[in-house]
């Protein structure tokens, strides 16, 4: 098994035809995936790397029957009709691989995903991807002759979440180097607000048989590690978890990487972060290199995965 999506997973992408839409098609294929459909306004009739394209979502269904996942690949000021246009479609899993979103739109997207039971990943997801069954968005897929998403993103059992799009595949680099696998990696995304959480993750991986734990990349700002400690101590996560906060010791008031990352008011800090989580009994590391030593001491020599 995995989270998210799997070898079975029929998936379609919003925006195919740009070029970068092309680009992320061609990843999510290359290892797997099956990309059922492309949707692109006034580019119906056309291919994309063999899969056709359509001018709408309803379109592409009526033509290719139920789809279980899409991908909005659009600029940032025409994705809330793209994936408004897939949640009314039906589809019940959307990633939302567009930065810049106006805030407003954000908004009302996860509040409308929300009021229709829609798992919305994003926005500004890098994607998820399932090694050896899937990737949903174009993460883990090959790019050019780099051998990096190999090494990175071999099939194992071990979690992977992260705040940053760089260093998901950096934290499941190291995850393997370690002597593990990753069953399923997630860029949560990297705007102001997001439709799926840390804590919304982690209920998914302990019902996951495939996963014995969840390595965590985390930052300054917002209260998402606060309220995956709420779930911990509610016993809805039980699984060895480890984490590293990126961004200890920064004052208050400075802003650090993503739009979200800063700390007012004495919450969101890194040293706040690290403290709560520590208290629900997460391994917590303050360097990013001993992620590896410490997984190998939760767990023994590769015991979450072969390398």
């Amino acid at each position: 098994m995995a989270i998210l999506v799997d070898e079975n997973t029929r998936m379609l992408i919003q925006g195919i035809t740009g070029r970068f839409g092309q680009g992320v098609a061609r990843r999510m294929i290359e290892v797997g995936s099956r990309v059922v459909a492309g949707v692109t306004p006034g580019r119906g009739g056309g291919n994309v790397w063999g899969v056709p394209v359509f001018d709408t979502v309803e379109q592409a269904l009526r033509a290719v029957g139920g789809v279980d996942a899409a991908v909005a690949v659009v600029p940032g000021p025409q994705a809330k009709h793209a994936v408004v246009e897939a949640f009314e479609a039906g589809i019940k899993t959307v990633l939302m691989r567009v930065e810049r979103v106006p805030l407003h739109d954000s908004l009302e997207i996860i509040a409308q995903a929300r009021k229709h039971g829609i798992r919305l990943i994003g926005p500004g997801s890098a994607g998820v991807v399932s090694p050896g069954k899937a990737s949903f968005g174009g993460l883990g897929g090959f790019i050019g002759s780099s051998d990096l998403p190999k090494i990175a993103f071999k099939p194992g059992r071990i979690g992977v979440i992260s705040r940053s799009g760089g260093q998901t595949s950096t934290l499941s680099w190291v995850v393997c180097s370690a002597g593990f696998g990753i069953s399923t990696a997630v860029h949560l995304g990297s705007e102001p607000v997001l439709g799926t959480t840390f804590a919304e993750l982690l209920p998914l991986f302990q019902e996951d048989p495939e996963t014995d734990g969840v390595v965590y990349f985390g930052e300054i700002g917002t209260v998402m590690e606060e309220e995956a400690t709420d779930l911990i101590r509610a016993g809805g996560y039980k699984k060895p978890l480890v984490a590293y906060i990126a961004g200890k010791g920064l004052p208050a008031g400075l802003r650090f990487s993503h739009a979200s990352a800063i700390i007012e008011g004495g919450r969101g800090t890194a040293e706040g972060k690290i403290q709560a989580l520590r208290s629900v009994g997460a391994h917590v590391v303050d360097r990013p290199e001993e992620i590896g030593p410490k997984l190998r001491s939760v767990f023994g020599q590769a015991a979450g995965g072969a390398p």
